[in-house]
Parts: C-alpha cells; sequence; structure tokens
C-alpha cells in the first residue's frame, strides 16, 4: 500500500522575484506552499509539508483532500467513429 503522500500534486515553478523555487500543494488550498533554492531543495520541502499536513489531518481526525490525478486523453477506438456518424446524422 502506497503512503497517504504518494498521490497528492506538487506544482514547481521558478520565481524570479524571490530568486528561488515555488513548490505548491494545490489539494491543500492556496497558501499551500514552501520553497527552496534548488528544485530538488523545494521538492524535498513540498514532501515534507506534505507528511506534516497529513499527519496533522489524521491527528484531528479530519478528512484528507482527495488527490488530484490526472487521467490520460482517451483513445480513440473503433466504435467512436461509428458513433460520431450516429451523433452527426441526428
Amino acid at each position: 500500500m502506497s503512503k497517504p503522500t504518494s498521490r497528492y500534486s506538487v506544482l514547481i515553478q521558478w520565481s524570479d522575484e524571490d530568486q528561488l523555487y515555488i513548490a505548491s500543494l494545490p489539494e491543500w488550498g492556496p497558501y499551500a506552499r514552501t520553497h527552496g533554492k534548488t528544485y530538488e531543495k523545494a521538492a524535498r520541502a513540498a514532501r515534507e509539508v506534505l507528511e506534516s499536513l497529513v499527519a496533522t489531518y489524521q491527528e484531528e481526525r479530519r478528512p484528507l483532500p482527495e488527490p488530484h490525478t490526472f487521467l490520460f486523453p482517451e483513445e480513440p477506438t473503433e466504435q467512436q467513429p461509428a458513433r460520431e456518424q450516429q451523433e452527426a446524422q441526428r
């Protein structure tokens, strides 16, 4: 079984204003952020914040936010063109 933290999103972006990397944790709200002087340090800091958030929520028996998951676009199948033709004829 995977850790509760392993399915959450981390967005790491360079900040010209701060001259460092900002790591955002989107499922946890707009203020769930940390930073690092390198990409790797920002990623490490984000993991620590994420682990802390999960632990705090679990200690307080609060529900964890749903992780955002990436869905690949659906691959076209042989049935899809037929369905599209039927819809076009309506």
